[in-house]
């Protein structure tokens, strides 16, 4: 199943202001056995299409083995592509790779990619040289990106004494370092206690208007408040695409309010209420109970919530029933991934290239 919120079913016709463009890119692999390559073919990714406007962030949501770090891989021009097109502020990713990369900052989550021996300034120091910036150019920049992701306090130290946290904020800073157009960052909260997390995603939001960013994760929260849009990934395919509200209100589920009250509804009245809950607009099912602390509570699974909460309290009040607290619960994209896929969001095998 495919949700599809796209005005067309063609393959797009990209502006000049996208700063990614992906048209129908594959990737296929043979399987390993033991020493050598079986004859099974594997289809990493299966003809993905999709854009990032300038200035945005774009989020490829989906677990592992879906084909969001071989699609990296392949925008970032350390895999070619079976088939298709991609291409970097206009550039190709197979004919102009040296120009993608000039374009380009990557982000591989994980611990990889920093020198624990070296401080975090002497870390930024030898990167630069190896983007081939002058010297001057890459002290103004150090002191800037230290400033930014605040590690000035701590630049001088080894990166071994770093927490995870920090060294995840000077790989931010690496990956800016050569002032590229498009950031690509791969899990980049992944292994991070909450704050951390937190922290980083504040970072990351950061980096636009200024920079186009490119995010893979699984994390459902991440995608949500750092996306303008996102391409639900699985098994190679985009099964899910759009902005998150967009996503969230193309599900087909109930959407549930539930109402905690101060005391039961009085036996007299509760056949009364509970028809005249059941006949408001919208209104699929009134399931009357008890919350997880023995409170009485009423779950009204509708269509539309909004209405329904308003007509709810205005009968409850009129039985003479307070109301102690209300929630309103609206499907999430864990509920968009299910829908579209049939199956929960739980991590797979680690995808091969």
């Amino acid at each position: 199943m495919t949700l599809v919120l796209e005005r067309e079913q063609t393959a797009p016709v990209f502006a000049t202001t996208n700063a990614i463009e992906v048209i129908d890119l594959k990737r296929s692999y043979r399987k390993r056995k033991g020493w050598f390559r079986s004859g099974e073919t594997v289809e990493a990714v299966r003809g993905i299409s999709f854009a990032v406007p300038q200035g945005t962030i774009f989020g490829m949501l989906g677990p592992n083995g879906s084909g969001k770090t071989t699609t990296i891989k392949m925008l970032s021009t350390l895999l070619l592509p079976t088939s298709g097109t991609a291409r970097i502020g206009g550039h190709d990713v197979v004919s102009d790779e040296m120009a993608v990369r000039r374009e380009l900052g990557v982000l591989f989550g994980g611990d990889r990619g920093l020198y624990n021996q070296l401080s975090g300034r002497e870390n930024l120091r030898y990167f630069g040289r190896l983007y081939g910036m002058d010297t001057r150019r890459i002290e103004q920049r150090i002191d800037m990106l230290l400033e930014r992701v605040s590690l000035t306090d701590r630049a001088s130290e080894r990166v071994e004494s770093y927490s995870r946290g920090m060294k995840q904020r000077l790989h931010i800073a690496k990956t800016l370092l050569h002032e590229p157009e498009v950031v690509i960052l791969d899990e980049p909260s992944i292994g991070l206690d909450p704050a951390a997390a937190i922290e980083l995603r504040q970072l990351i939001s950061e980096l636009v208007p200024r920079y186009t960013v490119l995010l893979a994760t699984h994390d459902m929260h991440e995608a949500e408040v750092l996306c303008r849009e996102l391409a639900i990934l699985d098994k190679g395919e985009i099964v899910a695409k759009g902005s998150p509200e967009q996503l969230k209100s193309s599900v087909t589920l109930d959407r549930q309010v539930h109402i905690v009250l101060t005391q039961a509804v009085a036996e007299a009245h509760l056949q009364d209420v509970m028809l005249k809950l059941w006949r408001l607009p919208s209104v699929n099912r009134v399931i009357p109970g008890f919350d997880v602390q023995g409170q009485p509570e009423i779950t009204l699974r509708c269509a539309e919530a909004t209405r329904v909460l308003d007509g709810a309290l205005a009968i409850l009040r009129e039985a003479g029933t307070a109301v102690r607290t209300v929630d309103v619960r609206e499907p999430s994209l864990e509920d968009v991934f299910l829908q579209a896929t049939g199956r929960t969001f739980e991590p797979a095998a680690v995808e091969a290239a």
